[in-house]
This record gives structure tokens, C-alpha cells and sequence, in this order.
């Protein structure tokens, strides 16, 4: 799979941390460096685009597990990148602890996994052609 990367900020092309990891750290680029208040949010650029060509893949933003433990999360918890956008990737960044967290230029706030995507065809009935044990049992059906 070939995808396009534009990098509309100086130095703001992705890395891995490792050979293993999964996903593709992603910068903030800011100017300055950003104070962010208890429980405040904010939208912050990565300089970069993708192009995906073709609709088998999308990008998923993840929150970093460092910074989560810090209280720095993503404001809608996980972000999806469809195949067919092309504008600069943001990312909502939100500081659910108690303490203000220093944002810096440059600095990893969230990670980029691409994922293939599942496209399938459905079919309307009347009842399921099999049946499970658990049936329609939701929430808490085992037991807390």
C-alpha cells in the first residue's frame, strides 16, 4: 500500500518510536509552547496530510500511553481518519488531571495507526440463521 504524505510544516514528518511499533507518532506543531488547564481542550495541527488513495484503508489517532497517564488524552477519545480526506490531520487534545500540562513544540501527543477497512454487504431478515447462547444479553450479563 502506498500512501502519500504532505508535509505542510517543517519538520513535522511522523516517526516510529521503534522497529516495533504499530502506530506513527504524532507532533504537535505549535509555534510556542501551550499551557493547557485542568479539564481545558484544544485542537492542535501535526503539519502533515494524507493521501490514501482507494477506500481500503483508514487512519486511526490513538492517545499516547505515556501522556494518558499524565492526564493528556484525546477529546473524543479516538479520532478516525477516512481514506478521502486530505486536509491537515488534528488532533483534540484534553487534559483530564488536575494539574496544568505543558504542550511544546514539536512534542508527541497522539499516535497514527492505519487499519484496512472492512466494507461489508448486508442482508435483512426476519430472524438470525443461527442462534448463540448469549443471545440478546448486553451490558453485565456475566456478572460484575
Amino acid at each position: 500500500m502506498n500512501i502519500q504524505l504532505k508535509e505542510l510544516v517543517k519538520g513535522a514528518m511522523f516517526t516510529k518510536g521503534t522497529d516495533g511499533s504499530a502506530a506513527y507518532d504524532l507532533k504537535a506543531m505549535i509555534e510556542n509552547s501551550i499551557s493547557l488547564k485542568p479539564n481545558e481542550n484544544l485542537l492542535l495541527g501535526t503539519g502533515i496530510a494524507l493521501n490514501m488513495s482507494g477506500n481500503s484503508v483508514c487512519a486511526l489517532i490513538l492517545p499516547r500511553s505515556g501522556l494518558g497517564v499524565k492526564g493528556l488524552v484525546l477529546g473524543n477519545l479516538v479520532g478516525l481518519i477516512d481514506s478521502d480526506y486530505q486536509g491537515e490531520i488534528k488532533v483534540s487534545c484534553w487534559n483530564r488531571s488536575s494539574k496544568e500540562i505543558l504542550i511544546s513544540p514539536g512534542m508527541r501527543i497522539a499516535q497514527l495507526l492505519f487499519t484496512p477497512v472492512i466494507k461489508p454487504s448486508f442482508e435483512i431478515v426476519d430472524d438470525f440463521a443461527n442462534s448463540t447462547t448469549r443471545k440478546e444479553q448486553g451490558f453485565g450479563h456475566t456478572g460484575f
